[in-house]
């Protein structure tokens, strides 16, 4: 099997199934895991308004050697500018910030009870019309809100972003991603480093050569429209976390693999508390 990046074929985006999140990444720390990352041959990209190192990751971005063109970028926006003004400045703003004409995924990070869906979604499509967008989505939904957001855009709306891991393995979202041709973009997919001494995942990671963070990472994108975006600051375990397309899993593994618990679930939530 070939060790060469996997794609996300969806609804008119192509994004590669591993790419680097930003989370909790600022200063030269940032810049420095980006560029490291594009010159592994990342060419997928996460960050928000809310983790304030916008600036560095378009700083990295306009010093590789990489096209943007060829770099699948995504921001988020702050929930608090939800309504359409905000959302429009700020998008404006991070497009400053990143020294870049457009981001191709715009999501909002979290839902705002305090605005209607239907300003936010409408915004984004303005931006999308202006060119300054080319894909839209959301994160952090449930299902029901999901459903909601798809209903009120007039742009297709690409993916939730989510924490999605084997603890917490989002069996009825993901089955409704499935079903309507979305990409689910998984956060937190070693569950804020709880899975990298994982036992079983050590076990099967011994069959193939393989870390307990590669299997974890191999066990996300088997899933069909899923990319994850881990995060880290290492040379070798972002190239590691590219190197997990070389192997396949079983039917058995993967259900092996798959236990979700609401207490490790917590556990990651609570130390991704406002990823």
């Amino acid at each position: 099997m070939s060790d060469e990046m996997e794609y996300c074929d969806v609804r008119g985006a192509r994004v590669p199934k591993v790419g680097l999140g930003t989370w909790r990444l600022s200063g030269e720390e940032c810049y420095d895991a980006v560029s490291t990352a594009l010159e592994l041959g990342y060419r997928h990209v996460d960050t928000a308004q809310m983790y304030d190192n916008e600036s560095e990751v378009g700083r990295a971005l306009s010093d590789a050697d990489a096209d943007r063109r060829d770099v699948f970028l995504t921001t988020k926006v702050n929930p608090r500018n939800a309504d359409r003004d905000g959302l429009i400045e700020s998008a404006k703003a991070s497009l400053d910030r990143l020294d870049t004409p457009y981001v191709d995924l715009l999501l909002l990070h979290w839902p705002n009870p305090l605005v209607r869906v239907e300003e936010t979604m409408g915004a984004m499509k303005e931006l999308v019309d202006e060119g300054r967008v080319h894909h839209v989505g959301v994160s952090n939904f449930p299902v029901p809100m999901l459903k909601k957001a798809r209903e009120a855009s007039e742009v297709p709306i690409l993916t939730n972003q989510v924490q999605f891991h084997p603890h917490r393995p989002q069996r009825k979202l993901l089955r409704y991603c499935q079903s309507e041709e979305l990409l689910l973009t998984g956060y937190s997919p070693l569950a804020q480093g709880d899975l990298v001494d994982d036992g079983t995942l050590r076990e099967i990671g011994e069959r193939y050569d393989k870390t307990p963070a590669q299997v974890a990472l191999r066990w996300a994108t088997q899933h069909r429209n899923v990319a994850v975006v881990p995060k880290s600051t290492s040379r070798d375990h972002l190239a590691d976390n590219l190197a997990v397309f070389d192997f396949k899993l079983t039917r058995e593994e993967i259900d092996e693999i798959t236990r979700p618990s609401l207490l490790k679930t917590g556990t990651s939530m609570v130390k991704g508390m406002l990823r």
